[in-house]
C-alpha cells in the first residue's frame, strides 16, 4: 500500500511508520521538516497543516494516517483536500474524548466531551473535546472509510512525555521511592509499538469505526510497573506507598507531579474497555517487556525528565509521611 502519514515521527508517528515499513508498505511523510528525519530514505513532503497543504495536491495514496490533528478546522482542511486522493483515513484521537472520567469500563459508545466555549486553544480542559470534534470531521468527510483510534497514555521507547519513563528511571536510581496509594492501584496505557502495529493492520483491512486502543483493564498495576522496573535495572529501590489523602493535603498534583496517578474514582480513567480493538487484533505486550525496553532506551539518554517531582521534594514528602506515621503509632 501507499500510505501517507500526517505529522512528525518523534513517537507515535515513528512507531506507525516503522510498522508500515516493516510490512513492506510505501510511506510518504508530510510535516514541517523542522527536525532531522529518523527516516532519511522515506519520501517527505514539506508543508504546514495550518495553511500550507500545497505539497499534498495532485497526488494519490491508498490511505492516510493522521497522527497530528488537534483542531477541527485544521483536520477538515486536510481531510477535504485528500478526499479524492486517498481511499481510507485513520485519525489518531484519544480516550480523553470521554466526558466521564469516573465510570469504569467505558466503551466507544460513551458520551464525549463538548467545548464550553468556542476556541481552538488546546489545553488540558479543551483537548478531549477538540479531539472529539476532529473525529466528527473525519466521519463526516470519509464515512465508512474513516477509522478513529482512541489510545490511552502512549508509552515505550522514544516517549517525549516521560510519564511512564519517570517511574522506570526513578526506580532504577534506587533508594527510597515515593509511590501513590498502594501497589494494587491499576494503570492503563498502550505501548506505542502495539499501537503502531494495530493501526497498520487495520489500515490494511480498511477498518472503519472507532476503537479504544489500550491495555486490557485491570491487568496492570502500579506494583507491576515498579517491580519490573526494579528487575530490569537491578535496582535496590524500596518503594514506600503513601496515602492519597496525604499527597493531596500536601498539594501534590495528580498525574502532573506523580505521573500515572489518579486518586479515588478518577482512577477509573484507567479502566477503559478495549474489547472492540482486541477483537480486531490488538495484543498488548506484557508490562515486563514495555518496562524493560523503556529502561534500555532511557539508559542511553542524557536528558532530564520532563515529568515527575524532583528528588528533593520527594524526599521531603517521605520524611513528613514517616514523621506523621510515627506520630500515629505513638
Amino acid at each position: 500500500m501507499k500510505i501517507l502519514v500526517l505529522g512528525g515521527t518523534i513517537f507515535v508517528g515513528r512507531h506507525i511508520v516503522e510498522a508500515a515499513l516493516g510490512r513492506g508498505h510505501e510511506v510518504t511523510l508530510f510535516n514541517r521538516g523542522t527536525r532531522p528525519s529518523v527516516f532519511p530514505n522515506v519520501d517527505t513532503l514539506i508543508g504546514d497543516r495550518d495553511g500550507d497543504l500545497t505539497a499534498l495536491e495532485g497526488k494519490q495514496w491508498d490511505a492516510v494516517i493522521d497522527t497530528s490533528g488537534y483542531v477541527p478546522r485544521v483536520v477538515r482542511d486536510s481531510a477535504e483536500l485528500l478526499r479524492d486522493s486517498v481511499g481510507h483515513y485513520t485519525f489518531v484521537s484519544s480516550i480523553s474524548v470521554y466526558d466521564d472520567r469516573t465510570t469504569p469500563y467505558l466503551d466507544e459508545d460513551a458520551s464525549v466531551a463538548t467545548l464550553k466555549r468556542d476556541t481552538e486553544e488546546v489545553t488540558s480542559e479543551t483537548y478531549g473535546a477538540l479531539k472529539a470534534l476532529c473525529e466528527d470531521v473525519v466521519n463526516e468527510v470519509y464515512g465508512d472509510a474513516a477509522l478513529n483510534v482512541r489510545p490511552g497514555i502512549v508509552v515505550g521507547p522514544y516517549d517525549p512525555t516521560d510519564r511512564f519513563t519517570y517511574w522506570v528511571r526513578r526506580v532504577a536510581e534506587g533508594g527510597e521511592v515515593l509511590a501513590p496509594g498502594g501497589p494494587e492501584k491499576v494503570v492503563q496505557y498502550i505501548d506505542a509499538r502495539d499501537l503502531g502495529a494495530w493501526v497498520v493492520t487495520n489500515v490494511e483491512a480498511r477498518t472503519a469505526g472507532t476503537y479504544n486502543t489500550v491495555t486490557t483493564p485491570d491487568t496492570v498495576s502500579f506494583g507491576d510497573v515498579v517491580r519490573h522496573a526494579r528487575e530490569a535495572s537491578g535496582s535496590d529501590a524500596e518503594v514506600t506507598w503513601v496515602s492519597e489523602d496525604f499527597l493531596l493535603e500536601q498539594g501534590v498534583k495528580p498525574f502532573a507531579d506523580l505521573p500515572l496517578w489518579l486518586p479515588g474514582e478518577r482512577a477509573n480513567f484507567f479502566r477503559v474497555s478495549n474489547e472492540r480493538a482486541r477483537a480486531l487484533g490488538l495484543t498488548p505486550r506484557p508490562v515486563r517487556d514495555t518496562v524493560a525496553d523503556t529502561y534500555s532506551w532511557d539508559a542511553k539518554r542524557d536528558e532530564p525528565l520532563t515529568a515527575g517531582i524532583d528528588r528533593d521534594r520527594e524526599q521531603a514528602l517521605l520524611s513528613k509521611w514517616h514523621h506523621q506515621s510515627r506520630g500515629r503509632q505513638s
